[in-house]
């Protein structure tokens, strides 16, 4: 899932000012979400028009219109329709291909009916939702089980935006705000290196954010917009071996655990934090010219110069 150089740059200057970020993610998140609730809704005229051809207006509930095998849907449909994920699906199964998952789907979608069998009888409460579409005269009226079909649709949509927009934030950012750091404290190019390199002793490479290069040593950096809750990114930076840790917040733990370590840090959510880039260059002894103070008017020049 993408997210725009817009985006990333507005995440980068937020983080610079030891602001929120996630403002950014979750206004994109619900702009999308609701794109998504208008394109499902406004699918109904068209598929409506299509079943009424076989099927009688009193038969067309939310199965029909969103699950039935005479509009030929797409697996993904199906699949997210029914309530389920691919990521569910593919835990559950040991695989997601198509097939698995059109079975997955009608199996998870008859367990939904079984649950909801008996609502409308003992429910006290009585929904009828009614879309209208006025520029093409037709109307779909939807009972309380059908209502629940949708809730249920549209709330593993928008699981599934939010998983993918959370991570395609954390991977966006990670290298144009390396490379934003060393911009303002004037690291030549010669002295990091923002792609993928083989490890040493190795022939394989590692996904790696970020490498600071003195001479012929190279410090990996690692980068996580985590919280204080996430412990895990921290315990997950270990695994990789790196040297500099850049984060969003962390906790007094990760810090104690890092200098343990002697792991180079920088915790961005605090006051100037992102200056403590500078001390973590003096450690690893990387050339540098210096903290640029007037960085914030040169940020759309730098920030042309890494997104082009």
């Amino acid at each position: 899932m993408r997210i725009s150089d817009e985006v990333t740059k507005n995440i980068i200057k937020k983080l610079l000012k030891g602001e929120d970020y996630r403002i950014e993610v979750v206004t994109l998140l619900n702009t999308r979400f609701f794109d998504h609730i208008r394109n499902f809704l406004s699918l109904i005229p068209e598929r409506k028009k299509k079943l009424l051809k076989t099927l009688k207006e009193n038969d067309l509930d939310f199965e029909k219109l969103f699950l039935s095998k005479i509009l030929n849907l797409k697996s993904k449909e199906l699949m997210i329709n029914s309530g389920l994920n691919k990521k569910t699906i593919s835990n559950m199964y040991n695989t997601a291909v198509e097939k698995t998952v059109i079975e997955a789907s009608n199996k998870n979608f008859q367990s939904l009916k079984k649950i909801l069998g008996g609502l409308d009888e003992q429910d006290e409460i009585n929904v009828n939702l009614s879309v209208e579409f006025k520029d093409q005269e037709i109307t779909q009226n939807f009972d309380l089980k059908d209502f629940l079909f949708i809730v249920n649709a549209l709330a593993v949509k928008r699981a599934e935006l939010s998983g993918g927009l959370w991570s395609a934030a954390g991977k966006r950012v990670e290298k144009p705000l390396m490379l934003t750091l060393c911009k303002i404290f004037g690291v030549k190019d010669s002295n990091y290196h923002s792609d993928d390199q083989v490890d040493e002793g190795t022939d394989f490479s590692r996904e790696t954010d970020f490498y600071l290069i003195n001479k012929d040593k190279k410090y990996k950096c690692e980068v996580k917009l985590m919280g204080k809750g996430n412990p895990e990114s921290a315990d997950a930076f270990y695994a990789r071996d790196s040297h500099v840790f850049i984060a969003d917040k962390l906790s007094n733990t990760n810090i104690k655990q890092l200098d343990h370590n002697s792991v180079q840090w920088v915790q961005l959510r605090s006051k100037n934090g992102f200056k403590r880039f500078e001390k973590v260059l003096k450690k690893l002894k990387i050339k540098f010219s210096g903290f640029k103070k007037d960085y914030e008017k040169n940020l759309d020049k730098y920030f042309e110069e890494i997104f082009n």
